[in-house]
């Protein structure tokens, strides 16, 4: 049973490495849909760190965004799928998918055919977070053999 989880763990990581991969790949489309989704939606209490932030990397918020959604999704699917660190890299992806159905599957705001085919984005991003937290309570897997020795 546990090959079954290693091979699961690898298979279901595949979405975020080359989810990341191609945010990396075209990374000006990236930021745009950050610029347009995300970046009206940062509070005004934010807006002196934003700019600190921008000034110190010479790079428009929309940019530094978008390297760090295909950073978070890449890193965070290599690592869930070599089993290290899995459990926290899986709580990370946790709440990037929530940040990312919040932001860019809102059917709650839509009508007709786009709200149903972001209402199934928004159900497929709740399985993708259900798995993400099977995958943080499993962790390592030396508890397996417990769970498959008392059975």
């Amino acid at each position: 049973m546990p090959a079954f989880i290693t091979f699961g763990r690898i298979l279901f990581a595949v979405l975020f490495i080359a989810s990341g991969v191609s945010k990396f790949i075209d990374l000006p489309a990236t930021a745009e849909m950050i610029a347009t989704k995300v970046i009206p939606t940062i509070p005004a209490i934010a807006t002196p760190y934003a700019t600190q932030l921008e000034t110190l990397t010479g790079m428009e918020m929309k940019q530094i965004l978008a390297i760090a959604a295909g950073a978070v999704e890449l890193l965070g699917g290599i690592l869930v799928a070599l089993n290290v660190g899995a459990r926290f890299f899986a709580l990370v992806l946790v709440l990037f998918v929530f940040a990312a159905t919040f932001y860019f599957h809102d059917f709650w705001n839509q009508t007709g055919p786009e709200a149903k085919n972001n209402m199934i984005h928004a159900l497929k991003n709740l399985s993708l977070i259900g798995g993400l937290f099977i995958i943080a309570g499993i962790g390592r897997g030396p508890q397996l053999n417990n769970v498959y020795t008392e059975a």
